[in-house]
């Protein structure tokens, strides 16, 4: 229905030919923009019901308790269902550490919650199927397991600003995330709508750079500089992902179009993996509660794994 309404709009509305670059980009837009929104209003929703459950206080209970291999697994896994974006990483840092919780685990769980974004998740298994989605989901807990890891046996807790362990947070006991149903469906109706608010112009905008690179990219040079075969195609992808700032479902458009041009999809991975976890504007909130050196490890980290990723799918793809 949608690609009909959206043939309707390009070729008999607004009267252009097909196969041409500027019908073909306009298609591209039309129909892409209400799938996208339509997916995103859905999933906002159902995220925000889920979300009510997790409350960052809640959040900071269940990760203080685990201290071990598996309080990493835990802190990424845990990011899925608790989508707090770059704005909430100082507050959140500054609970953890608090909480006790150690600096490993904490940076799984901030690696995780940008990274494997839910609504990213839905709109890659309706963008592109669900091996694609369980692929993006898989690599995005592994890096986030991995990374905090390493973070963790390299005893970096001397390169926490000093403040942050001197600030204490009282439990309140309050935000237990307890709330009857009718209130959490006002909630959830309430964010959606402030989500949607927030992110529709950087959707739409994504959604008009794919549609730009749908119609009238050059099929031979996307190939040629971002194709599987390019073995410099990946790290170039997250070099162009770190200074952009946008949510995962910013970026799927974009990612979609390149995909259709010939772009790796472990490439096309590694693009939004960089924009969504690995962006300039996180790493300067982050330079509140963290050290250069830390950020600068940290930022290393996530490179080399992006980049491995992104490598390993184009290779089994």
């Amino acid at each position: 229905m949608l690609q009909s309404f959206a043939d309707l709009v390009v070729y008999n509305w607004l009267g252009l030919k097909p196969k041409t670059h500027l019908a073909d980009s306009l298609n591209f837009f039309v129909y892409d923009t209400i799938k996208v929104l339509l997916l995103l209003a859905t999933i906002i929703f159902v995220v925000s019901i889920i979300r009510s459950f997790f409350p960052p206080e809640k959040t900071k209970k269940i990760l203080s308790h685990k201290r071990t291999f598996l309080g990493n697994i835990m802190a990424a896994l845990l990011g899925i269902v608790t989508p707090f974006c770059s704005c909430s990483a100082v507050p959140l840092f500054i609970g953890f550490i608090e909480a006790g919780v150690p600096l490993g685990v904490t940076f799984s769980f901030l690696i995780s919650s940008p990274m494997v974004n839910e609504v990213a998740l839905i709109m890659l298994w309706g963008l592109f199927g669900w091996k694609i989605a369980m692929i993006y989901i898989a690599t995005g807990l592994t890096v986030a397991i991995i990374a905090g890891i390493v973070i963790g046996k390299l005893k970096l807790e001397h390169l926490v600003q000093p403040y942050v362990y001197e600030i204490k947070i009282g439990d309140t006991g309050a935000a237990d995330g307890k709330m009857p149903w009718k209130e959490r469906v006002a909630y959830a109706l309430d964010y959606t709508k402030q989500i949607l608010k927030k992110v529709w112009i950087y959707v739409v905008l994504g959604i008009a750079v794919g549609a730009g690179i749908h119609g009238y990219a050059p099929e031979n040079f996307l190939l040629q500089y971002a194709g599987k075969d390019n073995p410099f195609a990946v790290p170039l992808a997250v070099l162009i992902g770190v200074p952009l700032y946008s949510n995962a479902a910013g970026t799927i458009p974009i990612v979609q179009a390149l995909m259709s041009k010939g772009m790796g999809i472990g490439t096309a991975l590694a693009f939004m993996m960089a924009v969504t976890a690995l962006s300039l504007p996180e790493m300067i909130i982050l330079k509140q509660v963290l050290k250069v050196k830390l950020i600068a490890i940290f930022a290393g980290i996530m490179a080399v794994a992006i980049i491995l990723v992104g490598y390993l799918f184009n290779a089994i793809i």
